[in-house]
């Protein structure tokens, strides 16, 4: 894996990011140098081959106006009419950032004007602003027409990384004005008003059509609460060392960013020359019922994607012959039901310890509730989802897990894990922090579903997938994420000679399989429609999206 690899997946909080720049600037990196290098990778994602502008300058649909020729060589890249840009600056070195990019744009022959409300600066920014006024480039204190009639480009650098207080007036009243403008805006590092860690919302905060992270990924970006403010994000990277990282977070840092070379890393995708199906896992699932028979289904064809060797499912008898006619590799199991068409037990030559791995509870029902405390009783890695997690909650979350001596995997979507975790706070407000303790008092791998999904272990590691689609919010794509999960599990338990896996690497293999889960539904999205792809659309993506696994 190369460095850029690597740093795509660390993931830092506000204060491990001062502690990083910290240890860049007393090595001897001067402020100013690394201001310069920053804003100029800024200036030529902006304008450069290939750049924002070109692509943004496609949606601007304003006629062309009757401005001076543009002779800069890189004006090539965007249409004529993309000239003017209004770009945010705060006091701090996010402001001196913006001032940098203000410079060169103006160089570059764009027709530049500022929006710096605050009276005082930091000594660095403030000395960019001196020259940049001396350049003859406008200042405005406010928001007005002059400012934004006409702007093709907002470049946003109010306030960078570790931003605690609310923004007020009129900073707020001004931001709140600027988002109501039908106009691109370039974030740099997070949206003004976003805080670092958590994402929440600062009083107001700028609505970004891009972000463009500086250096490492800052955490509040992946939270869910703050996508709507982050728009597309990349990062920027400055060529910080990467021993400077580990000196702060560590060989393995805690949190961590699933990225694709991370997920190809940890998918069973390739397979010895000489083995056979049981060396490649078995898995049982306990799913479904006659009201949801449906949900059997599409977590079997999740499980069938992930390659498991040999899928066992344990259904109500009256619903076997429909998962016989879609799953004719698959040993179908009926059991006897209730009268609502739940399974009522297993049958009794069930031996739940001769599997890999079991997955419970997509369609089950309440009903079945002796089934799911059977197998929260067995010492085998147990996946638990919709109804096998309601069943768990109702029983006691944490004194019932505490009990197994097999690994956990919850996959719980915020509802669940509200009754799963009810004295927790809200996991709206912060999924990293919520899904870590969850993970830590269950002693399970806790998988918490959201457009940014955050799995934790119990030792603390979390791991975020970054990317996903709304495409994926309708009935039973979470019910093909159990069987994706259960497989790979399963085989990974089978690969592992009886040793048992441990739980971060678990964890890994979980992460890894909900990014495969991410994936395919972007792809189904890309070739269908985002406005949902139905969970038997999405089964057929899954093997597409890792192809060889090259």
């Amino acid at each position: 894996m190369n460095r850029l690899e690597q740093i795509q997946q660390v993931t830092v909080t506000a204060q491990q990011m001062r502690d990083i720049e910290g240890r860049i600037f007393a090595a001897g990196m001067p402020v100013a140098a690394l201001m310069e290098k920053v804003a100029g990778a800024i200036v030529d994602r902006i304008i450069g081959d290939g750049g924002l502008v070109k692509h943004l300058g496609a949606s601007i649909l304003a006629t062309p106006k009757n401005y001076p020729p543009n002779t800069s060589p890189l004006y090539k890249n965007f249409p004529p009419q993309f000239r003017k840009v209004t770009i945010l600056v705060g006091p701090g070195h996010n402001g001196g950032d913006a001032l940098v990019v203000a410079r060169e744009l103006h160089f570059q022959g764009f027709i530049v004007g500022i929006y710096c409300p605050f009276p005082k600066l930091k000594e660095l920014t403030s000395q960019h602003a001196q020259y940049a006024k001396s350049l003859g480039i406008p200042f405005y204190e406010q928001i007005d027409n002059n400012l934004l009639k006409d702007c093709d480009l907002i470049i946003d650098g109010l306030f960078g990384f570790g931003l605690e207080r609310e923004i007020s007036d009129p900073i707020a009243s001004a931001i709140n004005q600027i988002n109501q403008l039908a106009k691109p805006i370039i974030s740099i590092d997070l949206p003004s008003g976003i805080h670092t860690d958590t994402g929440e919302v600062l009083g107001t905060a700028i609505r970004a059509t891009h972000t463009l992270c500086l250096g490492l990924w800052k955490q509040g970006l992946l939270q869910d609460r703050a996508l709507e403010y982050v728009g597309k994000a990349e990062l920027i990277d400055f060529d910080i060392p990467l021993a400077d990282i580990a000196a702060i977070l560590g060989e393995t840092p805690q949190i961590q960013r699933v990225t694709k070379a991370f997920a190809l890393a940890h998918l069973p995708l390739t397979r010895p020359p000489v083995t056979h199906k049981y060396k490649m896992g078995h898995l049982l699932l306990i799913c479904g019922s006659r009201r949801y028979a449906g949900g059997a289904i599409l977590t079997a064809l999740g499980a069938r994607a992930s390659g498991v060797g040999m899928l066992s499912i344990a259904v109500p008898e009256s619903i076997k012959p429909l998962l016989v006619s879609h799953l004719p590799e698959a040993l179908i199991i009926g059991c006897p039901e209730t009268e609502s068409g739940a399974i009522s037990h297993l049958l009794e030559g069930i031996d739940l310890e001769s599997y890999n791995a079991i997955a419970c509870g997509p369609g089950l029902t309440k009903d079945a509730t002796s089934v799911a405390k059977l197998v929260l009783d067995s010492d085998i890695p147990l996946l638990l989802d919709a109804d096998g997690l309601n069943i768990l909650a109702q029983m006691g979350t944490i004194p019932k897990l505490s009990k197994r001596q097999a690994l956990t995997i919850l996959t719980p979507h915020t509802g669940e894990f509200k009754r799963l975790f009810p004295d927790l706070p809200d996991s709206t407000q912060d999924r990293v922090n919520a899904v870590r303790e969850a993970s830590r008092l269950s002693s399970a791998i806790v998988l918490l579903k959201g457009a940014r999904t955050a799995i934790a272990t119990p030792d603390g590691s979390v791991f975020i997938v970054p990317e996903s689609t709304p495409a994926l919010a309708r009935g039973g794509s979470g019910d093909v994420l159990t069987g994706l999960l259960g497989g790979l599990v399963a085989q990974s338990s089978a690969c592992s000679c009886g040793t048992g896996v441990s739980p971060v690497s678990l964890a890994e293999i979980v992460a890894a399989g909900a990014w495969w889960h991410a994936q395919a539904g972007i792809l189904a999205a890309q070739e269908r429609t985002e406005l949902g792809v139905d969970a038997f659309t999405l089964t057929q993506y899954l093997i597409p999206v890792v192809g060889s696994g090259e």
